[in-house]
């Protein structure tokens, strides 16, 4: 017979957790947190012997405390800083303007059909040229100034926000939307109480493939047309054939790529904690 408890009706006291459950769950906890560790330990103490018993020349591959000690130099002289802070202004300018025009992009394709029917076979059109396609045009356009890197950018994060935001604002349970008209919502009321909040795992997943997207197209314009930033100092060292300062250099961009994407993922569970609170 079913009981009656505080979690509701007709639901049965939940059974105490097994012994083998409880004893296996910090287990899989810290398999899940450390399963990924393996994988690049390997490829590092391949790269350890490699270097080490030189089966690739040292200046072709560099040992890891060669790299590291060129790190802690470029860090202790302040040279990594400035490469660092342009790469970065760079970055954010140019996803901001990719944020603002896909964004606006996507809200009008998910809500005016008739602008989807219009704008959506152009765009995907646009979006299968890659970033690197547009660089011979834009440069005669705008030259080989910061005009060029930050609509580059903008380009590779317009995609996937735009995308991402259609596709969510389209995805919004029809239900949800009867409901807002049975209730009498005005179309703002109705933008923002029921469509926005219910789009808006896909759309803020957008955000970061669009960021994502945007350090990359980073990384890959100052290598081709930069006198500064971190894709630069790849280059510089590629010419000097100083490959321990390329490989620090692909370490920050590594590392801080994976940095901001994880703040965005801390700033995602910010702003969707009153979903979390509301089951």
């Amino acid at each position: 017979m079913s009981s009656i408890t505080a979690s509701g009706i007709g639901h049965a006291p939940a059974e105490p957790a097994s012994r083998s459950t409880a004893t296996t769950a910090p287990w899989r906890r810290w398999a899940q947190r450390w399963i990924a560790w393996p994988f690049p330990l390997l490829i590092l103490l391949l790269w350890y012997l490699g270097a080490e018993y030189e089966w690739i020349a040292p200046q072709v591959l560099p040992s890891p405390a060669a790299v590291w000690a060129t790190l802690v130099d470029l860090f202790r002289t302040g040279e990594i800083w400035g490469h660092l802070q342009v790469s970065l202004l760079r970055v954010f300018g140019g996803f901001a303007l990719g944020l603002a025009v896909g964004g606006a992009l996507g809200i009008a394709m998910g809500l005016s059909p008739v602008f989807k029917d219009y704008v959506y076979p152009l765009f995907k059109a646009f979006s299968q040229v890659p970033v690197l396609g547009w660089l011979p045009l834009l440069m005669l356009l705008v030259g080989i100034d910061e005009a060029l890197k930050i609509i580059l950018i903008a380009k590779a994060a317009l995609v996937p926000i735009a995308l991402n935001t259609y596709k969510g604002i389209q995805g919004v349970p029809t239900r949800y939307i009867e409901v807002a008209r049975v209730l009498r919502f005005t179309r703002w009321q109705l933008l923002t109480k029921v469509v926005f909040p219910s789009a808006f795992a896909p759309i803020w997943n957008g955000v970061r493939y669009g960021f994502t997207h945007a350090w990359l197209a980073l990384v890959v314009v100052e290598l081709l047309a930069s006198s500064e930033g971190i894709g630069f100092l790849i280059v510089y060292g590629r010419q000097l054939f100083q490959l321990d300062v390329v490989l620090a250099a692909v370490v920050v961009v590594g590392f801080v790529g994976f940095v901001l994407d994880k703040a965005l993922a801390l700033i995602e569970v910010r702003l969707t904690r009153w979903r979390r609170a509301g089951f």
